[in-house]
């Protein structure tokens, strides 16, 4: 095939004179018949042969949810990944094979060998030793004294309730090795604030959050000059209460510009910007090694339990209230809420006020594989981990059908859901001190994702 230039050298020579007025005209059609020729030739050509740390995307509208049979119009995410397994992550059952979507098994149901719980194993365990030797942090310096000490300074004790995964991390942090006291040296700025701790504080509470933040990088932007280099993009806060979500409405360049380490990690909410915020894992505390329980005690197919507060929990209580084998219950528990956990093959995570809530957390420590009926939902760890291999989404348009897609999944493909579930689960956890691989690990692991690639001068 002759080459496109010498198609047009060909073609202009041929031009009788009086034509010139056509050539600007000709020209363009031929660079644009060159471009597509080099781009379907040259596909090598937009392939980054770089580490590539692939985030996650939402679906659209022609897209579905893994093992959901109808195409849904609003929307989920979508996961996908292939890399060796490396046995420092292995789990309680060894190495078995993930599963996801229908689309990874074969015509008879076989599962693939080479998808694992991580995104990119080999990648993730060179990056991960690569953190821990040389990723620091600086945290602005507030004295013990200071009448907001309680704000932003680490608890003294044992952090606990719903929302303790943001005291976990600031305790985890202000004790290990990620600490500079020279921001010189520092790859990202901390702002220690606490919003759960603001709440709570009469001299702040709920309404006046918006405006103790405001004034606080007033002062820190005035006093330091490394929040005015860049505006604020090599900092970041942590926050798990849904109030942090309105926390910023009076500095725009924190939400707009500043890494937000948060529960309430949605798509769907204009604050919250996908790939450069990231999602922290809702954690329940607990203090014991996880329960371990066979796959033949767990006799019910589905298990929820919760207030009904939002229209997808209303939908799903309505569908299924009163089946044998979908226990959707809502209100107080006649029985211990993790016997009714440890007793079921699948837990849902059902969307509420908020796409987040410890279910699945609480799921993953009593080994229940997570089914996540929480649209635009960004999961905790979707930069590393492949959440197809143990959990399933499917979309809320689908709850009625859910009894269908569950009982569609076979022995094996559950065996092997299950199985990913051990795996992954100590990366859900809390330490004091941390250990490696925990929830606090993997945090600071989406915050060295997110480290800037330009070092800018301090003089």
């Amino acid at each position: 095939m002759a080459h496109p230039s010498m198609l047009l050298h060909r073609h202009l020579a041929s031009l009788p004179s009086n034509t010139f007025f056509f050539v600007p005209a000709t020209l363009a059609l031929f660079t644009t018949l060159f471009i597509l020729f080099y781009i379907f030739t040259t596909p090598s050509l937009f392939i980054s042969h770089q580490h590539k740390h692939n985030l996650k995307y939402p679906l659209g509208p022609s897209q579905s949810s893994p093992l959901t049979p109808s195409l849904p119009s609003n929307g989920s995410f979508h996961l996908s990944a292939k890399f060796p397994f490396n046995d420092v992550f292995g789990g309680e059952d060894g190495t078995v094979s993930p599963v996801s979507s229908r689309s990874h098994f074969g015509s008879k149901g076989n599962s693939m060998n080479d998808i694992d719980v991580f995104r990119d194993g080999d990648i993730f365990l060179e990056d991960y030793q690569q953190m821990n030797r040389s990723f620091k942090i600086y945290v602005y310096p507030h004295r013990r004294d200071d009448p907001f000490a309680h704000v932003f300074l680490p608890v003294d004790f044992e952090p606990g309730g719903n929302y303790a995964s943001e005291s976990y991390f600031k305790k985890a942090l202000m004790n290990s090795h990620f600490i500079t006291e020279d921001p010189r040296k520092a790859d990202l700025f901390f702002l220690p604030f606490s919003i759960a701790r603001l709440r709570h504080d009469r001299r702040v509470g709920g309404g006046g959050i918006q405006s103790f933040i405001r004034d606080y990088i007033s002062n820190i932007s005035t006093k330091y000059p490394y929040w005015n280099r860049t505006g604020g993009a090599d900092h970041f806060y942590i926050a798990c209460h849904s109030i942090g979500r309105s926390a910023m409405a009076k500095a725009e360049e924190v939400k707009l510009n500043a890494i937000q380490i948060v529960c309430s990690s949605s798509y769907f909410l204009p604050g919250y910007v996908a790939h450069k915020d990231a999602s922290l894992p809702q954690v329940w505390p607990r203090t014991d090694d996880p329960p371990t329980i066979t796959t033949s005690e767990r006799k019910k197919l589905a298990f929820f339990a919760g207030a009904i507060n939002s229209p997808v929990r209303e939908k799903l209580v309505k569908f299924w209230r009163n089946d044998s084998e979908i226990y959707a219950h809502f209100g107080r528990l006649k029985t211990p809420y993790a016997d009714e956990l440890l007793g079921s093959k699948f837990c849902l995570h059902v969307k509420g006020f908020e796409v987040n809530t410890a279910r699945i957390a609480d799921s993953l420590y009593y080994g229940c594989v997570p089914i996540i009926l929480a649209n635009y939902y960004d999961l905790p760890f979707a930069d590393i981990l492949n959440w197809k291999s143990f959990s399933i989404a499917v979309v809320t348009v689908d709850i009625p059908l859910l009894k269908k897609i569950l009982r569609g999944i076979t022995s094996d493909e559950y065996s092997s859901l299950r199985g990913n579930v051990l795996k992954v689960r100590k990366h859900f956890q809390w330490h004091v001190p941390p250990i490696d691989f925990d929830a606090f690990f993997m945090v600071m692991y989406e915050l060295w994702l997110r480290r800037s690639c330009i070092r800018m001068s301090n003089d």
